[in-house]
């Protein structure tokens, strides 16, 4: 055996923290130095008393609770009064007391409870904290047990609406700072500070500057006395009232930890899991507040079945699954079954469409794509995403990255969780961010960015022109779905990541394309990053299945749609699809309008029941229990949250619609489904990366501009509806150009803007918008792309990198007009 050479000793030792040792209420510890006393004192199961302090946020020695007597500082000296535990850090030899061992301790806590209380008021039955408010449970703990207070206690009016969703009792304030520090802190949003000074201070926001930010509700939940609290939820229910069920957000790839709670089978609020690996203790307000929408009046709770005279109406399960079956069994001799599972479903439910399409239907047509797409984008899943893992890029490799290129991905509304912990990054060690971007968005400045100024689809081009240098060991790129639309720009990403040693990370915008990736919910990809074309892959999953897999790779959603509409497929299976998320929303209500036949599993009433023969009600995410795959590939399984609705999820309805067409799909169960999966286990090889040349990116000119568009985190989507609080704190809707874009058009700063497809001379759809004035290059105009009463997609038929056309319009209030 030899020994490691004397380098590596030295590298190892420079990287093991320096220790300390101190004593703690008679306790000796050794802690890394610059430890705080406070998480000391935590590490021996010693709980001091405390408001300001939290983990996540810096230090700030507001409250002073946290007093503790240190009698030694190391050098035979003490500190000559009590010390804030949670900003004192620790000395070698340094002899700490606790208030459980030393009187002078003990006082001093008291003594600064005493004087929180002194304007508190004691509404504990009426506050939303009461049951679970450390202000209470520390009176008790550590304060007096009768007060010499008798005067009028301080009132202010309340409570003060300081967003849609977060409301203020200021006479609650004991001046924490924990808002105030996370706003700046974590969120990167200060519209929330301390206002006045000495006894008149109190949080507030500044007049004219809203509190407008996407991570409000984490304010409300690490208040730790009620003074903020939730519009959605203010009393609505106690702690005691709530059953409470750990789970995993279904509203985008991250795969956030939350806790649901509950009563009466129904979900009354929803707060952030601790999750150091992914989350920590922070969601987006979409995550905390959207999850109203199965409670909808249009919720479909039995089977419907269209009749003679062309109504949906009421049927029995027995009833509807002979009906869907009849049907799909016709269509399926007769000229074919396309399968669109939607991108919003568990690995469990996603992997129940791929197997059904497969030996039920015996067709490879299933794409969970309900998006703009492409078949380079298909190749780049199959090569870079199916059966990735948090070994290639996770949250963490996000936190110690010391460069990061976004690419066609705008963080913080497409991937809330991910964007605060890049945030983190540039905030604790310096990452530097790069973003190839139309204009620098406010969540590209709160990351300290540098905007790599690109206009639609010349993506690629910049990904190729990015100088390899800049991206050091560690760093990491991060592309979104939008590149799809850009010739050859996925193809130049992962050229990038091979000639820089980039690690290369795909972040899509809903839960379940992941999962539906390594499920094999593509026409080209079986299960666990299987190619169709594989013999021997065939063979195996056929073998698991027992079952013949079909051979032809299946086809794209698009052409799923092209083949209803021009009658080469008989029938269509729809999962969770919204229409107006298509490329071209009006061909496909057209296609689905032609179609034979069309059985939806769904939620609620859509574009796609309104030509439904047979809807399967299915459930939601709190009415199941299943497991999303996250962007790093990481498994979010969950349980079952709301048992007495008796919902059927995906995957239960897909097997007894099996039974009906005389098949043993044999996923009866989540565990059976998950036994499988596991069974299959994943491929070691995969298919060689796209190399898909650039092509030609439109030039942009003023007079035929090109648009620039993303979805924001708060829009029209259906998973938001039901809560008129989140709603409100959409950003303004406003449609972005140069300018000289501006003045081609005769649009002035803030006038009403028409914006159509440049092909429709009017003619067609058309969108308005407030006209705002921005640094975009000319010839292009950015808007979003579904905000409510905006949908490009459903007006337009537009998308990233069309060309459009602008003008002046007259109509006051902004909006769709057809």
């Amino acid at each position: 055996m030899t020994s490691a050479p004397a380098t590596d000793k030295a590298t190892a030792a420079a990287a093991e923290p320096k220790l300390v040792t101190v004593t703690i209420d008679g306790i000796e510890i050794s802690v890394p130095e610059g430890t705080l006393l406070i998480r000391a004192a935590e590490q021996l199961g010693i709980q001091i008393p405390r408001f300001c302090d939290h983990p996540l946020l810096e230090p700030a020695g507001a409250c002073r609770q946290c007093l503790v007597e240190v009698p030694d500082m190391g050098n035979g000296r003490g500190m000559p009064k009590p010390a804030a535990s949670c900003t004192t850090t620790v000395m070698p030899g340094m002899v700490i007391k606790t208030q459980l061992t030393s009187p002078v301790a003990d006082k001093a806590q008291q003594g600064v409870m005493e004087l929180l209380l002194i304007n508190h008021p004691l509404d504990c039955p009426i506050c939303d904290k009461g049951g679970e408010c450390p202000l209470q449970n520390q009176a008790m703990s550590n304060g007096r047990s009768d007060t010499r207070f008798h005067d009028i206690k301080r009132t202010f009016p309340k409570p003060v609406a300081i967003s849609a969703n977060v409301l203020l009792d200021r006479e609650r304030c004991v001046l924490c700072q924990r808002c105030t520090r996370f706003s700046e802190q974590i969120a990167g949003d200060p519209f929330i500070d301390l206002l006045e000074r000495g006894a008149q201070q109190q949080i507030g926001t500044a007049e004219d500057t809203p509190f407008q930010s996407y991570f409000s509700g984490n304010t409300v939940q690490i208040c730790p006395v009620g003074a903020l609290t939730g519009a959605s939820y203010r009393f609505r229910a106690r702690p005691f009232d709530l059953l409470s069920t750990p789970s995993v957000c279904e509203h985008c790839s991250s795969g956030c930890a939350i806790r649901t709670d509950w009563r009466r089978s129904k979900v009354t609020r929803r707060l952030a899991g601790n999750d150091p690996q992914v989350n920590e203790e922070w969601i987006c307000d979409k995550g905390r507040w959207a999850f109203k929408y199965d409670d909808q009046p249009d919720r479909i709770l039995t089977p419907l079945v269209r009749n003679e005279d062309g109504q949906l109406v009421e049927s029995t399960w027995p009833e509807a699954l002979e009906r869907a079956a009849s049907g799909l069994r016709e269509a399926r001799d007769r000229g074919g079954v396309g399968v669109l599972p939607g991108g919003r479903l568990t690995e469990e439910d996603a992997y129940a469409y791929a197997k059904f399409a497969r030996t039920v239907l015996g067709t490879n047509d299933v794409d969970f794509r309900a998006r703009p797409h492409s078949a380079e984008e298909a190749a780049f899943l199959a090569a870079c995403v199916a059966g990735v893992t948090p070994e290639n890029v996770s949250f963490d490799s996000l936190e110690n990255a010391p460069v990061i290129l976004l690419a066609g991905l705008e963080l913080e509304e497409e991937s809330a969780a991910v964007f605060l912990r890049v945030r983190k990054s540039t905030r604790l060690a310096k990452t530097k961010v790069f973003s190839i971007a139309p204009y620098a968005s406010n969540g590209l400045r709160k990351l300290d960015g540098t905007l790599l100024q690109t206009a639609p689809g010349a993506e690629a081009a910049a990904l190729a022109a990015f100088a390899a240098t800049e991206l050091t060991p560690g760093s990491v790129i991060l592309v979104g779905e939008r590149l799809a639309t850009v010739p050859g720009a996925l193809s130049a990403a992962v050229a990038l990541a091979k000639k820089s040693g980039a690690k290369l990370a795909w972040i899509p915008r809903r839960a379940g394309e992941v999962g539906a990736v390594n499920a094999g919910a593509l026409g080209a990809l079986l299960p666990g990053a299987r190619q169709v074309s594989d013999t021997t892959a065939r063979e195996h999953v056929g073998l698991v299945w027992g079952a013949e897999i079909p051979t032809i790779p299946g086809r794209s959603t698009d052409e799923i749609v092209a083949g209803l509409a021009e009658g080469g497929l008989a029938a269509v299976m729809v999962g969770g699809v919204d229409l107006n998320d298509l490329a071209n929303p009006a061909h496909a209500q057209e296609a689905f309008h032609r179609a034979g036949f069309i059985v939806s599993l769904e939620m609620r009433h859509s574009s796609v029941t309104k030509y439904a023969d047979v809807v399967l009600p299915i459930a939601s995410s709190a009415e199941k229990a299943g497991r999303y795959v996250n962007w790093e590939g990481r498994r979010r399984p969950f349980d079952l949250t709301i048992t007495s609705t008796g919902m059927m999820s995906d995957h239960r309805a897909l097997h007894a619609l099996a039974d009906e067409l005389d098949v043993d799909l044999g996923l009866a169960s989540v565990e059976a489904v998950r036994a499988e999966i596991d069974r299959l286990g994943t491929a070691t090889d995969r298919p060689a990366a796209p190399t898909v040349a650039p092509g030609t990116a439109p030039q942009p000119n003023v007079d035929a501009p090109i648009l620039a568009t993303w979805a924001e985190l708060i829009d029209a989507g259906r998973l938001q509806d039901g809560d008129d609080n989140l709603a409100g704190t959409a950003k303004p809707v406003v449609a972005r150009l140069s300018a000289a874009t501006a003045a081609a058009a005769g649009v002035s700063d803030g006038a009403v803007l028409r914006l159509t497809a440049a092909q429709s001379n009017g003619d067609g759809g058309a969108v308005l918008f407030t006209a705002q004035i921005d640094d975009l290059p000319d010839g292009v105009v950015w808007a979003p792309t579904n905000a409510a009463g905006h949908g490009l997609r459903a007006a337009i038929a537009a998308d990233h990198g069309a060309k459009v056309a602008i003008a002046a319009a007259s109509t006051a209030n902004g909006g769709a007009a057809q």
